[in-house]
């Protein structure tokens, strides 16, 4: 493996972003000895001395770092009090999955369902993607029909021995939901102990599952602190990239040049080299090379907010973080990979229904044995619990944009949070369920009151006021480049290629055209790995014919007499 891209090798493949996608991707795409394949990297390596990506329980803390986050803010957001939504996205090699809180969700079958009923989606729809689930997966809680026993990524299952697990656990069948054996597997509806990308007590990023593994290749080039700023297009083909890297400008050529920057650097990319809606490229002096009004177009995300509660008894994790034991608690998982600092605290949770109108789960709970905030904040007080909310398949979209020629200018972001009356509906919903389930009985010895948004919070006008001034991104950016074979689509879904122009592929969250229902670090990896097949212009694997779980409709009333 080399560490600096070499300027006159005709690469076969030039990766663009070794995050999560992109690691998948050059693992698969230099299996074959005779690819040369370049990973490109804006951000630093993953040290494997750094506890801040290692450790499961520092999470909070690359978070807003600008030595490990690209540190996006939304543009001021109309449905949100003008506020502008900070956006963290991975800024090293493993890109988001090193700094994410390392749940691994599919979403829901009917998810891509849904996705395989556009224009030329046929083959992604579930039987067709689930063979590449469990073709990247080793599920410890066991393989069979829908999970993987011998993939790269590692799943421990949350072990949720909290007592305040416990009892959440209680609480939402007491409040008329169901548990569920794996909301991987055959039914999502329903509450249960998480998969995690953590194993035997580290982060198991898509960098480490999936590159590290394989850096020894002589055909792989994996190059950190190398920011992509053009593609060089000749004609409508795509031949290669400018880079800087160290404060200087170079080229190198690719045969297949591959995006794999996210749903915000992709577009990015593609705008700053002349792909996209022609009037914006003009705007800014840029030529055009194609003309493709859906990039940029359509991106989608999930907004959350944390319904916090004190708890009487000293029974959560608070203490594991004050500063005087953090201390203990670091020893510990340096000499044995174990205590507090080997979890993210997302052992649990669960799908449900906010209303009967939907066809499947719309909301998705996480539950902590803390109240904490992403960025480590906690209320005053000492012990509590929380869920994070928030409904997952809302109909507002927006975009993302660039304003500048300047590649290090971030584009602007618009997400439309709250713009439709069915996601303002839903979020009403979300927080009614969420405090229903809170305020079951099995939660009484510990219910020591709401703290957030608190007892004052009681009218729907309330309540939307309270998740305007509150909420924040689940950080789930995505659909900004996404298949299909319709007027804003912009990726062939057989190929993966841009459409019009050769030589330039697409592959990350950008490509979904709706986000999935749940956290997307799985389905993005599941991507990337059926996309390494058509790619390589392999067999794909045979659709699966294991069922999943539909709702029935409920019988109707018996007649009277």
């Amino acid at each position: 493996m080399q560490s600096e891209p070499a300027a006159g090798t005709a690469y076969d493949f030039v990766i663009v972003g070794g995050g999560s996608a992109g690691s998948a991707l050059a693992s698969r795409l230099s299996a074959d000895p005779a690819n040369r394949v370049a990973v490109l990297e804006a951000g630093r390596p993953d040290y494997r001395w750094d506890v801040f990506i290692h450790m499961p329980a520092a999470l909070t803390f690359p978070i807003g770092n600008r030595h490990y986050d690209w540190q996006y803010e939304s543009e001021p957001e109309p449905f949100l009090n003008g506020r502008r939504i900070y956006h963290a996205r991975g800024k090293v090699l493993g890109g988001s999955s090193s700094i994410n809180g390392m749940i691994f969700q599919r979403g829901n079958p009917l998810d891509y369902e849904r996705w395989a009923a556009g224009p030329g989606m046929a083959a992604w729809d579930y039987a067709h993607c689930l063979p590449y689930f469990r073709k990247m997966e080793t599920c410890l809680a066991g393989g069979d029909e829908y999970r993987g026993a011998s993939g790269p990524l590692v799943l421990e299952r949350g072990p949720a021995t909290n007592p305040l697990f416990g009892a959440f656990f209680a609480a939402v069948t007491q409040a008329g939901y169901s548990l569920t054996g794996d909301v991987n597997g055959f039914r999502q509806e329903g509450f249960a102990p998480f998969d995690r990308n953590v194993h035997r007590g580290r982060r198991l990023s898509a960098a480490r599952a999936y590159l590290h593994p394989v850096m020894g290749r002589h055909n792989l080039t994996v190059a950190c602190r190398v920011f992509v700023t053009k593609i060089i297009f000749r004609g409508r083909r795509a031949v290669g990239v400018e880079f800087v890297r160290n404060g200087t400008v170079q080229r190198i050529r690719g045969k297949e040049i591959i995006l794999c920057g996210g749903a915000i650097n992709s577009p990015q990319l593609l705008q700053l080299s002349g792909v996209g809606e022609a009037g914006l490229l003009r705007g800014l002096g840029i030529g055009v090379v194609a003309d493709l009004p859906g990039v940029g177009q359509n991106l989608q995300d999930h907004l959350e907010v944390y319904v916090q509660y004190s708890s009487k008894l000293p029974v959560s994790v608070a203490p594991a973080l004050k500063w005087r034991n953090r201390p203990v608690v670091g020893a510990r998982w340096l000499l044995a990979r174990s205590g507090p600092g080997a979890t993210n605290h997302f052992e649990g949770g669960g799908f449900a229904r906010s209303n009967d109108d939907v066809a499947y789960p719309n909301l998705m709970f996480h539950f902590l044995p803390i109240a904490i905030r992403y960025d480590g904040s906690a209320p005053a007080g000492g012990h509590g619990y929380q869920v994070h909310i928030g409904p997952m398949y809302s109909d507002s979209r927006g975009s993302v944009q660039i304003t500048s020629t300047d590649p290090a200018v971030h584009p602007a972001l618009r997400f439309n949070y709250l713009s439709t009356p069915t996601d303002r509906r839903e979020w009403v919903e979300a927080i009614r369920i969420a405090r229903n389930i809170l305020n079951q009985p099995a939660f009484d010895v510990y219910n020591g009151g709401e703290l957030s948004p608190g007892p004052g919070v009681t009218t729907d006008e309330q309540i939307l006021d309270w998740v305007c001034r509150d909420a924040e991104t689940a950080l789930h950016p995505s659909c900004t480049c996404a298949m299909g074979t319709g007027e804003m689509s912009v990726v062939d879904p057989a190929t993966m290629r841009v459409h019009g122009l050769d030589g330039l592929r697409v592959v990350d969250a950008s490509v979904m055209p709706y986000v999935t229902n749940g956290n997307i670090y799985a389905p993005v990896m599941m991507i990337a790995e059926k996309s390494a097949d058509l790619i390589l212009g392999k067999t794909p694997l045979p659709p699966s014919a294991a069922p999943f779980y539909r709702r029935q409709p409920a019988a109707p009333p018996a007649s009277p007499g």
